[in-house]
C-alpha cells in the first residue's frame, strides 16, 4: 500500500503523506515514513527533508482500530519512527495543515522546525479516550511550550490555533494558505546550516503550580476519571527528569495502566459508536442531503424547548407550537433562562443570546409549520396522540419536510402508518444531532 511517497526538489526531500481522509498513522504509513527517513539519510544530495501530507490535513492522529487487532501485516513501532526522526543527522521540517492531532503532533514534535498555515489546528486529545500520549507528547511538548502550556493541552486535549502555537514556539513560521509546501522548503534551506534541533534536547522550564490549578478548577468535571491525573503526572515527571528517557518511560507506565483499564475503552467504545450512529447501512454515498433550514418543534417542554435550543444555537430558525399560551411562555422563557445562565458564565455574549432567541418564533398554530423543512413532535407518550399529530402534520407540511417523532420507546413505524408519507418519518434524537453536527 503506498501511502507515502517522497520526491525531491533539489536539496531537499519531500515526504508525503496520502492516507485519506485524515492520514492516521496506519501501519503502512508508518513503514512508508521509515523508509522515507532512511532514504534522506543515505542520499547525499539530501541536506533536509520535508513532511507534508496531502488532503484535507496533515496526520490526525493514531489508526485507534489498530489498538485492538493482532492481525495486522508487519510494521515499524511508531516510537521506532519517532526516534529515526529525531535522531536524524539530516534536518526535517514538519509542514502543517487542517489538523495535527495526537499522533500527527507527537511526529511533528520529532521533527527539528515546524511550520503551519494559520487555519491549522494542534493539539493532544487522548485525554477525550480516556488515555494520554503514548509517543513521547508529555515529555517534548513541555520542552517546546513550558509546563503551563502542555498541562492545559495534555489534561483538557482542546487544540490550540496556528497563531498560539507561534506564539508559544509550538511552530516556528506561519505559511501562506496556498503555499505551505514552498514555505516549508524555504524554511528548511535557511535552517541547513543551524542543523537538527531534537526536541529532546531542550530543558523544561515552567511553573509546576499550573498542575495544582488545573486539578482544583476541573475537580468536579474530573471525578472519577484517571486519564487527566496521569497525564498531569506525566508533565511533572518532564518536569522532574533532564533526561528525557526516564520521563518517557514514566509516560509508558501510564499509557499501559490506562489502555489496559475499563475507563479508556469504554470512552473509546463511545467514540465509535457516536460515529456509527450517524450511519445508515446501505445508503449510498452520494444520496443528496435535504436542506433543514427552518425547524418545527411541537410542544415546549423539557424535551421540546431543548430540541429548540439545540437548533438555535447552531443558527437555525425555529418554530414552536404549544397548545395553551401559558405552556408556550413557560417554555420560551425556560429557553431564554437556560442561555442567559450559559451568558453568565461567558459561554455566550448578550449579542449571541438575542440572536437565537431572535430565531425562535412561538406559535399556537400548527398551521405556522407549513413552510418548515423538519418537524419534530415533542408530545405526550401515547401512540393514540402521536398519530393524531402525525396525521395533521401530513396534511399541513409541504412536500419534502421530515416528519420526526421525539418518542422514547414508541414504533416509529407505526406512528409514520398515520402519513401519507412514511419514508419522510424520522426518530428526533438522531436528526437533531445530525443537523447539530452538520450546520
Amino acid at each position: 500500500m503506498q501511502s507515502v511517497t517522497t520526491r525531491k526538489d533539489g536539496e531537499i526531500l519531500i515526504i508525503t503523506v496520502d492516507n485519506p481522509p485524515v492520514n492516521v498513522l496506519s501501519w503502512h504509513v508508518r513503514n512508508g515514513l521509515s523508509d522515507g527517513i532512511k532514504e534522506a539519510l543515505a542520499d547525499d544530495g539530501v541536506k533536509a527533508a520535508v513532511l507534508i501530507c496531502a488532503g484535507q490535513t496533515f496526520i490526525a492522529g493514531a489508526d485507534i482500530t489498530e489498538f485492538q487487532r493482532s492481525d495486522l501485516p508487519e510494521s515499524v513501532n511508531f516510537l521506532d519512527v519517532l526516534t529515526a526522526f529525531e535522531g536524524s543527522t539530516k534536518l526535517l521540517v514538519a509542514a502543517i495543515h487542517g489538523t495535527a492531532l495526537g499522533g500527527g503532533l507527537e511526529t511533528a514534535l520529532c521533527c527539528h522546525y515546524r511550520i503551519a498555515v494559520p487555519s491549522a489546528k494542534l493539539g493532544l486529545p487522548e485525554v477525550k479516550l480516556g488515555l494520554l500520549p503514548g509517543g513521547g507528547g508529555t515529555q517534548r511538548l513541555p520542552r517546546v511550550v513550558g509546563v503551563e502550556q502542555a498541562a492545559v493541552m495534555v489534561s483538557l486535549g482542546e487544540p490550540i490555533s496556528a497563531q498560539k502555537a507561534l506564539e508559544s514556539g509550538l511552530v516556528d513560521a506561519l505559511a501562506g494558505e496556498a503555499s505551505l509546501e514552498a514555505d516549508a522548503i524555504a524554511l528548511a534551506r535557511a535552517c541547513i546550516a543551524k542543523g537538527p534541533r531534537p526536541t529532546r534536547d531542550l530543558p523544561v522550564n515552567g511553573d509546576l503550580a499550573v498542575i495544582e490549578k488545573l486539578k482544583a478548577d476541573n475537580a468536579r468535571k474530573w471525578k472519577g476519571f484517571d486519564a487527566p491525573y496521569a497525564n498531569l503526572r506525566c508533565i511533572e515527571a518532564a518536569a522532574a527528569n533532564a533526561n528525557i528517557d526516564d520521563g518517557l518511560k514514566i509516560e509508558r507506565e501510564e499509557f499501559g495502566k490506562l489502555m489496559m483499564g475499563s475507563q479508556s475503552a469504554a470512552q473509546r467504545h463511545i467514540f465509535f459508536a457516536e460515529r456509527q450512529a450517524a450511519k445508515i447501512d446501505g445508503l449510498p454515498k452520494d444520496t443528496k442531503l435535504r436542506d433543514v433550514k427552518k425547524v418545527g418543534v411541537i410542544g415546549a417542554g423539557t424535551m421540546g424547548g431543548g430540541i429548540s435550543m439545540n437548533f438555535l444555537q447552531k443558527g437555525i430558525a425555529v418554530t414552536i407550537v404549544e397548545m395553551a399560551q401559558e405552556n408556550l411562555d413557560r417554555g420560551v422563557g425556560v429557553i431564554r433562562k437556560n442561555y442567559e445562565a450559559s451568558a453568565a458564565k461567558g459561554r455566550y455574549s448578550s449579542e449571541q443570546v438575542e440572536g437565537m432567541m431572535g430565531l425562535l418564533t412561538p406559535t399556537l398554530s400548527l398551521d405556522d409549520l407549513a413552510d418548515c423543512d423538519l418537524v419534530i413532535e415533542a408530545v405526550y407518550e401515547s401512540m393514540d396522540v402521536k398519530k393524531d399529530v402525525f396525521g395533521k402534520l401530513d396534511a399541513i407540511c409541504k412536500p419534502g419536510a421530515i416528519l420526526a417523532s421525539n418518542t422514547s420507546y414508541l414504533n416509529v413505524n407505526e406512528i409514520a402508518s398515520a402519513t401519507a408519507r412514511p419514508q419522510d418519518a424520522r426518530h428526533a434524537l438522531l436528526l437533531a444531532r445530525q443537523c447539530h453536527e452538520a450546520a
